[in-house]
């Protein structure tokens, strides 16, 4: 019979001490859906009474199906629970369970509260029982472990047992500081386990500050313990915690874990993973990580034309799992790299068929290599290859034609004579023979020109409505005043798909222009069901 590992989740908590990162009551219900719809064990809110955001959020229960964990301090020292207003909110929140953090480091408890080293036990104990009497149930993260059990076993272990028989379901082990590295952290587990704190009781926190969160929180399910905290995609202050949405993966899909245990995160929810993941980083405003683990866009790609050749024959060759698994897919991207039979992949993928005979086909491939030698980079720009391919092989509709545009930038003083840049363009099109010219100005030339470009689309304005550049990126090729500029930019719409646009050019504002008119092209050709699927995930 397998064993169960627990996956507890504190985005919502820890994951909020990313920089950049400030989640409002709205975002927090809107992430603890995603969570509990997923299928997470427990779902860590935040610390009410900490902040009003945390108070508004535990007023309400706000999971259906995983347990829903306030966190907070231990009570004080010299004060009863009772007494404690702390405890009182934790008590009073709308929560399955309390998490308390807990000192487990003298040299902390000395410093940080100020108390002795049984001042701090009697917390523990305290606060663990007033949860488990208010029919909650207690977990305590022993904060700082594993230092603290190298500087001084005996008391750290003094720590863990008793939460252990206070009545906590959990005694959380954490790498506070995120140096520990994997073999210490199963000895020290091993070592926590032989004092009589059993496994199944157990927990681990690790932080990536050495980039091994991942692999610490593996070593210790090794070494018994069998609940794992961590984040989604990994945030979490200074270099971020585990990242369950690479540890989930591992953990089902891996020999080494799925013969041994298994997780709520069954085959059919783990389908859906690159979803979880990417409506995550959206609901974040960012751009998804291109190459984490399992569900990143190049997770599964690949661009070398011997790796692609083999990849072609048998997946196995470059895959260590199937990628449809976790809800990603297979990418054969086309490069300078690449042979004829990477390119016919790539564009079959993509819906369009060409012999290999055909001499379209090679003067794509020509014109790819031509191009990438010059400064583009497809492999990065699904979207702007897709439309070549067509525009090659002449399969794309002629939507419009640019007549030319006009960008200009003006430094100027305001009435308080403060220096304001002001940036106007001007676009002129042509849409079945009637032209028409938009004016729009900004900030800066790029959403000047386009503001411009989508200001008046004609009969394919409401097409583009819901069109946004979610990012945009600029590289400088050479060095010197004439150098080679690449943009890349990334778009998405309504629908929640994304794909990236190339432009390159010794000017910046021109190779802008080339990427700005490919996203626009690619949406109307989306719109038609003329593209394919890789270029728009």
């Amino acid at each position: 019979m397998k064993e169960r590992i627990y996956l507890f989740d504190t985005t919502l908590r820890d994951g909020q001490q990313t920089p950049g990162i400030d989640f409002s009551v709205e975002d927090k219900i809107a992430i603890a859906d995603m969570l509990d719809e997923f299928g997470l064990d427990y779902v860590e809110g935040g610390y009410p009474g900490a902040n009003p955001t945390d108070t508004a959020f535990f007023s309400e229960k706000r999971t259906s199906q995983a347990t829903f964990v306030a966190f907070g301090m231990t009570k004080r020292a010299g004060v009863s629970v009772s007494n404690d207003p702390g405890i009182a909110g934790l008590l009073q929140a709308k929560s399955d369970a309390i998490c308390f953090v807990a000192k487990s480091w003298d040299y902390h408890v000395a410093v940080a509260l100020g108390c002795t080293n049984e001042e701090n036990l009697e917390c523990i104990a305290e606060s663990v029982k007033a949860a488990v009497g208010a029919g909650k149930e207690a977990i305590v993260d022993c904060e700082h472990f594993f230092d603290g059990f190298k500087a001084n076993p005996a008391y750290a272990i003094a720590c863990a047992k008793t939460a252990y028989e206070s009545g906590a379901r959990w005694v959380v082990l954490c790498d506070t500081n995120g140096g520990t590295q994997p073999p210490e952290v199963r000895a020290i587990v091993e070592a926590v386990i032989a004092s009589g704190v059993p496994g199944r009781c157990l927990g681990i926190h690790a932080h990536n500050d050495t980039g091994q969160a991942v692999a610490n929180s593996l070593a210790a399910v090794e070494a018994g313990v069998r609940q794992i905290q961590g984040t989604l995609n990994g945030i979490g202050e200074r270099c971020g915690n585990a990242n369950l949405v690479t540890l989930i993966p591992t953990l089902a899909l891996k020999s080494a874990y799925n013969t041994r245990f298994e997780t709520a995160i069954d085959e059919e929810r783990l389908l859906n993973l690159t979803r979880f993941s990417h409506a995550f980083d959206e609901l974040l405003n960012r751009s998804p990580d291109h190459q984490m683990p399992y569900v990143g866009a190049s997770a599964f790609a690949t661009k070398a034309g011997i790796h692609a050749s083999a990849l072609l024959k048998d997946p196995r060759t470059y895959e260590h799992v199937p990628p449809e698994s976790v809800g990603n897919f297979r990418k054969v991207m086309v490069s300078d790299q690449g042979g004829k039979a990477n390119f016919i992949n790539a564009l079959k993928r993509r819906g369009i068929i060409v012999a290999k005979d055909d001499p379209k086909l090679d003067l794509l491939i020509s014109i790819v290599k031509e191009r990438e030698a010059s400064g583009y980079a497809y492999e990065g720009a699904d979207a702007s290859f897709e439309l070549l391919a067509h525009r090659t092989l002449g399969t794309i509709p002629n939507f419009f034609s640019i007549d030319g545009f006009r960008v200009m930038i003006e430094r100027r003083f305001d009435s308080l004579g403060r220096v304001k840049i002001v940036s106007e363009a001007v676009v002129k099109i042509t849409i079945d023979g009637q032209t028409l010219m938009s004016v729009a100005d900004a900030e800066g030339p790029v959403n000047a020109l386009d503001l411009a470009l989508r200001k008046d689309f004609g009969k394919y304005q409401h097409e583009i409505d819901d069109l946004v550049l979610a990012d945009f990126k600029v590289r400088i090729l050479n060095g010197g005043t004439e150098a080679i500029t690449r943009v890349l930019i990334e778009s998405t719409d309504s629908d929640g798909v994304r794909w990236w646009t190339v432009g390159v050019s010794e000017n910046i504002i021109d190779a802008s222009f080339q990427a700005l008119m490919d996203s626009v092209i690619y949406k109307l050709m989306k719109n038609r069901q003329l593209a394919g699927k890789i270029a728009a995930e």
